[in-house]
């Protein structure tokens, strides 16, 4: 009543951005839906069930978990400065305050959307997982993942810690979200090996195709149009309008991105390859995801163009070194994450680096090479730590209770072996018609 009846400049403004975040956390929240069906259609139909039912189950832990601890490592300003820089204490089972308090952001709509920005760097994961790990590790590695690896990544360049204060750049979470997302989907398949069949004896690839090309293309276009609110959100205001600059910069790099791989596998394969054009779409918004405050459009163009070339051979060198990758987690969310996160120490500017208040201009913006020493390090750091936390969940798994189904479970299917039915039930009567 106070706000309808007397409005003040302040309380407006306070609910113009608390709605414009709101709106971003259900875009980003949406984009486990661009998830499922694109990790669906990248995979066979005896597993598509299980993909879908394993996508909303996490996503439901994952809010427990991140609820109960893993926002208070994130964003928890209860420890000392020396902790602080490592890791947040406190906020832990959040109860965020019931209203705005002195016109800021309410609390609970900042937990929601950064919630949203936790469950997709986990869906990123599971890329690494897909049809051979088994439910039971998909369970274990949400409470570690929600809980420590990813909450701790966020406070160091998010949430105050020690990365935050040397000046690293990441807008909207090339390293934060899609490094490591895609580093816990590299020591998933180094710890699964390879699917059965994907590759011969002598060394020699055979391509598993998905089941449904136009999902996989729908779900490209579900987590474009999520993207406006993981990167436009991230102003977490709507001030002056600058996230319309910040939604300007990501259609150029997705688009440009889009174009690059396709020209590039055309080029190279004699044919345009629909399933290179896709992830090089994805692969131009996880490269712009960093840098889409801090770059021109000229460099958001450029920085989508180097992502769509990077992500196609980068997919054809893990092929070659025998890393199965089925929804191509390190290519689109691992290489471009890294080179979206490197392009701001080459291009951000300094005005924009001014008007965001963190760092200061790239290499190439007349700032030398100390941004681009920062967001080296911060690549290194952050996917190193991903890494080996991921990889000793999940070698721990694999010791105690196992890691992968068995070799009849994987070719009857995982919609099966892990749900009792199928998916597709219509299409798929018996076991035998599911290999």
């Amino acid at each position: 009543m106070a706000f309808a009846e007397d409005p003040s400049a302040a309380t407006l403004n306070m609910g113009l951005n608390a709605m414009w975040v709101m709106v971003a956390a259900v875009l980003v929240l949406l984009m486990q839906g661009g998830f499922i069906l694109l990790e669906a259609g990248s995979t066979r139909m005896k597993n598509a069930g299980h993909v879908a039912g394993k996508t909303i189950f996490t996503l439901g832990l994952a809010s427990i978990v991140y609820w109960a601890v893993g926002y208070g490592i994130s964003f928890g300003g209860d420890a000392s400065e020396s902790l602080n820089k490592f890791m947040g204490v406190g906020s832990f089972f959040f109860n965020p305050d019931v209203a705005s308090v002195d016109n800021g952001l309410p609390t609970s709509v900042f937990f929601i959307f950064q919630l949203a920005f936790a469950a997709v760097s986990l869906s990123i994961a599971w890329g690494g997982f897909a049809e051979r790990a088994k439910l039971s590790a998909y369970l274990i590695f949400t409470l570690f993942f929600v809980s420590v690896i990813y909450p701790v990544i966020a406070h160091w360049i998010w949430g105050g810690g020690w990365l935050a204060k040397d000046g690293a750049q990441d807008f909207a979470g090339s390293t934060v979200v899609h490094l490591t997302g895609a580093i816990g989907a590299l020591a998933a398949t180094i710890l699964l090996k390879p699917r059965i069949g994907k590759f011969n004896k002598d060394g020699s690839a055979n391509e598993i195709l998905g089941h449904n090309q136009v999902f996989t293309a729908l779900a490209v276009l579900i987590l474009w149009v999520g993207w406006f609110g993981f990167n436009a959100g991230s102003t977490v205001a709507i001030g002056d309008g600058f996230f319309g600059f910040v939604a300007f910069n990501t259609q150029l790099g997705a688009a440009a991105g889009a174009v690059a791989a396709l020209l590039i596998s055309w080029l190279v394969n004699g044919k345009a390859d629909i399933t290179a054009m896709l992830n090089g779409a994805l692969a131009g918004l996880v490269a712009i995801t960093a840098s889409c405050a801090f770059v021109d459009p000229w460099a958001a163009v450029v920085i989508g163009l180097v992502a769509g070339v990077l992500v196609f051979f980068s997919a054809k060198f893990f092929e070659k070194i025998k890393v199965d990758d089925p929804i191509y987690a390190l290519s689109v969310h691992g290489a471009a994450g890294v080179w979206g996160t490197l392009a701001n120490g080459l291009f951000a500017t300094e005005a924009l680096a001014g008007k965001v208040g963190i760092g200061q201009a790239g290499l190439f913006e007349g700032g030398g090479g100390h941004q681009l020493w920062i967001q080296f390090q911060s690549v290194v750091v952050c996917g190193a730590f991903a890494f080996v936390a991921s990889f000793i969940v999940l070698w721990v798994v694999k010791q105690v209770i196992g890691f992968r189904v068995t070799e009849e479970q994987e070719i009857i299917g995982l919609d099966l072996s892990e749900h009792g039915n199928y998916g597709y039930p219509e299409q798929m009567k018996k076991a035998g018609t599911s290999v």
